[in-house]
């Protein structure tokens, strides 16, 4: 999704050069339709997207799991390139930029996070919360999460070790490969969206534990709330700007 005639023009030169099947999109098309397509890759230009871009890239990102997605356009903010990242985007590409530095950002994504389709279908369930690989979203209750495809991605990961503790760096390379700069302060934002938007679905539950300066565990355990104030360090925390960016 591309609005610059010139740049997609020696874009697609170079993706057949390379036979690579491509099309270009209209922001007319929904998100549900990109998602029922066969993609491996997704490249967007915020700029094309009308008046609530972001709102379309948190459908986009809700709708499809199973491709990249890659945000290719004019000049951002820090904030705005960790909101895309955090949403679930890939990626982020500044322009002016080079047709072959994308072709190398889409093979690195794609390279990357590229992975088999689940081996099973049985969902995992961890206290209230329902695993579901085959349909990459959690439920409680039968009720969908509505979790982001990066959101998922996480509570999968942390889930399938089963208790123990995932490293920082683990989580960053699994998940933001080389997208994201190794920053406590973006990740800890990340987490406490995440594990508030759990314990409004399952409020009895404390599900993502952080075990300061190692990582986070993912098990039900019951909220206790002892004098400690936990939770009113992690809103302090979140409610504040990230100080770092992520690479663009």
């Amino acid at each position: 999704m591309d609005r610059d005639s010139g740049f997609l023009v020696v874009l697609a030169k170079r993706l057949e050069r390379l036979e690579w099947s491509h099309r270009v999109l209209t922001p007319a098309v929904s998100t549900e339709t990109i998602a029922s397509m066969s993609l491996d890759a997704l490249v967007v230009d915020l700029a094309v997207l009308g008046q609530r871009p972001w709102r379309w890239l948190e459908r986009l990102c809700l709708a499809g799991p199973k491709y990249r997605i890659i945000i290719c356009t004019g000049s951002s903010t820090v904030t705005e390139r960790v909101r895309a990242l955090q949403m679930g985007a890939d990626d982020w590409l500044t322009k002016p930029c080079h047709p072959e530095e994308l072709v190398a950002r889409i093979e690195a994504v794609v390279g990357h996070r590229r992975r088999p389709e689940p081996r099973s279908i049985e969902p995992v369930t961890v206290g209230e919360v329902e695993i579901r690989s085959d349909q990459y979203q959690a439920f409680v209750a039968g009720r969908s999460l509505r979790l982001t495809r990066r959101e998922f991605e996480f509570i999968e990961l942390l889930a399938a070790a089963e208790n123990e503790i995932f490293e920082r760096e683990l989580i960053y390379k699994r998940l933001w490969g080389p997208a994201m700069v190794r920053n406590d302060r973006s990740l800890d934002v990340f987490v406490h969206k995440l594990r508030r938007k759990l314990e409004r679905a399952s409020p009895r539950w404390r599900y993502i534990h952080t075990h300061w300066g190692r990582g986070f565990r993912f098990s039900a355990e019951p909220i206790d709330r002892p004098g400690v104030a936990w939770d009113e360090l992690e809103a302090a925390l979140a409610f504040e700007e990230p100080s770092s960016s992520l690479a663009a």
